[in-house]
């Protein structure tokens, strides 16, 4: 299913289908389910059971996930997650989104939620091992800059392959914010409202959030990009 704006509601879904079979981060409980009622003699409803990873699809990292003394999802301040902000192409970037792929896009009014494009498109049905991540140096210089959550339309801000997590720990000690597995393939460059509330799952390290744009009137937009 494309992720085309709504004309009517000017709004752009970015996040993915999740769906049995589709890619997960390795290691992870891939997302299953079974129906445990179904509609029929005696019963009035279907009824579904879930099995699943909280990485599945568009989804928001607590600080448990990266610290082993951070909060839970559910006990984060949602504000991070609603409010301005910025799409930025740092489309075949390469494996690290680098200053220099977002630094046209950076100006004094930079909102406090950046999200960046690396994809010319999602690979949607298929895991990428060689996914773009953050470097460690620019969440260092977007937080100097007030940016409170950084999003990528990858399945981390760091390689598949790190074990040091660096752009994660530089998230951890600046108290930002992350959105991962955002689709941005058909939002231009510019700013918009972000609404991506994560579950209040109050003992999980991270949760699905069903990520949308909304468009500002007179918002800065390049539509050619």
């Amino acid at each position: 299913m494309p992720n085309t704006p709504d004309t009517a509601l000017q709004l752009w879904d970015i996040s993915p289908p999740v769906y049995v079979g589709m890619p997960v981060f390795p290691g992870d409980t891939p997302y299953q389910q079974e129906w445990v009622a179904t509609i029929g003699p005696g019963c009035p409803v279907n009824v579904a059971s879930i099995t699943s990873t909280p990485h599945a699809g568009a989804h928001a990292d607590a600080p448990l996930h990266y610290a082993p003394d951070g909060a839970t999802i559910g006990h984060v301040d949602l504000a991070p997650y609603l409010g301005r902000c910025r799409v930025i192409h740092a489309i075949n970037c390469g494996a690290l989104i680098e200053w220099r792929h977002l630094e046209h896009a950076i100006s004094n009014d930079l909102p406090e939620r950046v999200l960046v494009r690396t994809y010319q498109q999602m690979p949607q049905t298929q895991w990428d091992a060689a996914l773009a991540g953050y470097a460690a140096d620019t969440v260092e210089r977007l937080a100097a800059r007030g940016v409170r959550l950084i999003g990528i339309d990858t399945a981390s801000i760091d390689p598949a392959d790190s074990k040091a997590l660096p752009s994660h720990q530089t998230i951890r000690r600046h108290d930002m914010r992350v959105l991962e597995n955002l689709v941005l393939d058909a939002v231009p460059e510019g700013d918009y409202e972000l609404i991506a509330l994560p579950l209040k799952l109050v003992q999980a390290d991270a949760s699905p959030v069903r990520a949308v744009l909304r468009a500002l009137p007179g918002a800065y937009n390049h539509r050619n990009s």
